[in-house]
C-alpha cells in the first residue's frame, strides 16, 4: 500500500488507475478507523479494481468549540487496518496541502445544510461538501463509498455531486454496531464506563419508533414521542434531535408513506453521538 502526502502524488497515481481501465473506489475518512471503515474498504475492493483511502481531519466542518484539537489521531495503526482491508493507497495531505494560505472558496448545498446536524452544528457540512469536492477532484474516483450512519451527509454530498455533475457514484454501506446496538463511531473512544453504558439508548429510541411504526402508526409525531420516551428513564444521555425526514432531501415529513430517515442525536456528556435507521412501508 502507497502514501501520498501531496495532491500531485494523488493524482500520478489515480491517472494510471485510469489509463489501465481499472475502475477507481475512494473511501474518505478522517482516520481514527474502526471496523464501521473496514467494511467500506472491503465494500470497495469487492466492487473496483484500485482502492483509495483519504485520512484527513478536516478542520472546517469543526465548529470553534467542537473537539478538532483532541480528534483522536492514530495514523500507522489507520494504515494498517487500511492494507489489511485491502487499501491500494492512502491520501494523507497536510491542512496546508489541502487548504493553502488565503483560499476562500466553498462549497455550500444551500437548505439541505441547515437540517438535522447541520442545525445544531453550523457550517459543519459547508466544511463537509467543501474538503468531500476537492477530494472528488483530486483523486477521480468512479466510485465513493460512505456508511449509512452519516446518512444526512451522504445526502448532502449526493446533491452536491448531481448539482455539479461530478462523474462519481454514491455507495452507501450498512451500519456497523456493538453488539448492544451502539452504532460504531470514532467518538465513541470518548465516553467514559457510565456514558458508555447510556449510549445504547439512541438505538433503542429508533428501535421504538420502528416498533411502532411496525405496529401500523405513520403519524411522524407520535412516532418520534415514542422515541423521545427512551430518554426520558436515561439520565446520562440529553437529546439533540429526534427527526423524521425525507432521506433525500432531509425535509420533516408529517406522515409517512414512503421510506423515511429516522434520526438522531445526543450528547453523552461532552460527546455528540448520532444514529439512523430508515422504515419502509413497503
Amino acid at each position: 500500500m502507497r502514501v501520498f502526502k501531496t495532491i500531485d502524488e494523488m493524482r500520478a497515481f489515480s491517472s494510471n488507475a485510469h489509463s489501465r481501465a481499472g475502475l477507481l473506489g475512494l473511501v474518505p475518512t478522517m482516520g481514527a478507523l474502526h471496523a464501521g471503515h473496514g467494511s467500506l474498504v472491503r465494500a470497495a475492493r469487492e466492487r473496483c479494481d484500485v482502492v483509495a483511502a483519504s485520512i484527513f481531519v478536516n478542520p472546517a466542518q469543526f465548529g470553534p468549540a467542537e473537539d478538532f484539537a483532541k480528534y483522536p489521531r492514530d495514523f500507522e495503526q489507520d494504515c494498517a487496518w487500511l492494507e489489511r482491508d485491502g487499501a491500494d493507497a492512502v491520501f494523507a495531505p497536510s491542512v496546508e496541502e489541502m487548504y493553502p494560505p488565503g483560499a476562500t472558496t466553498w462549497v455550500t448545498v444551500e437548505g439541505m445544510s441547515d437540517r438535522l446536524c447541520g442545525r445544531s452544528r453550523p457550517g459543519h457540512f459547508r466544511g463537509v461538501t467543501t474538503v468531500v469536492s476537492q477530494l472528488f477532484h483530486i483523486v477521480e474516483p468512479e466510485v465513493a463509498f460512505f456508511g449509512q450512519k452519516d446518512a444526512a451527509q451522504v445526502a448532502i454530498i449526493r446533491r452536491m455531486a448531481r448539482d455539479l455533475h461530478l462523474p462519481v457514484k454514491i455507495e452507501v454501506c450498512p451500519i456497523v454496531r456493538e453488539p448492544d446496538g451502539l452504532a460504531l463511531s470514532s467518538r465513541n473512544a470518548y465516553l467514559d464506563p457510565q456514558q458508555r453504558k447510556s449510549a445504547p439508548v439512541l438505538y433503542r429510541a429508533l428501535c421504538a419508533v420502528k416498533a411502532f411504526f411496525d405496529g401500523g402508526e405513520r403519524d411522524a409525531a407520535r412516532l418520534i414521542r415514542a422515541g423521545k420516551q427512551e430518554f426520558s428513564g436515561e439520565s446520562g444521555a440529553r437529546l439533540d434531535y429526534l427527526e423524521i425526514v425525507d432521506p433525500d432531501s432531509l425535509e420533516p415529513i408529517r406522515s409517512i408513506h414512503t421510506p423515511a430517515l429516522v434520526a438522531v442525536a445526543a450528547w453523552l456528556g461532552s460527546t455528540r453521538l448520532i444514529d439512523n435507521i430508515v422504515v419502509n412501508n413497503s
